[in-house]
């Protein structure tokens, strides 16, 4: 999971994370008002939520390249483990991200 100021980005990196193999797919949710601390103060912002779908072995990829892509010096990536899922919906996923291009 990731979040993204607005959707114009959002949609720009879930296309390229598709694209690239990195991801079988990335649902972009509802924009919401996030509350945070940040640099000693209290923020609140508009965000646009991603959930995107890979699998373990691609996570440091992912990770990287979404770390490069961001526009936050720190953005919210974070990863949760499928502890069971539709077993054609899962080979489906590992299917779609199997050729990933290698990392700029």
């Amino acid at each position: 999971m990731t979040t993204l100021p607005d959707a114009e980005t959002a949609s720009k990196l879930a296309r390229s994370l598709v694209e690239m193999r990195l991801a079988a797919c990335v649902n972009i949710l509802a924009a919401c008002q996030s509350v945070y601390r940040w640099q000693d103060d209290v923020q609140e912002d508009g965000e646009v939520p991603l959930i995107i779908k890979t699998t373990a072995e691609l996570y440091p990829a992912l990770e990287t390249y979404i770390r490069q892509q961001h526009p936050y010096a720190l953005p919210e990536i974070v990863a949760l483990e499928v502890a069971q899922g539709l077993p054609d919906y899962l080979n489906w996923v590992a299917a779609s991200c199997e050729q990933s291009m290698p990392q700029p």
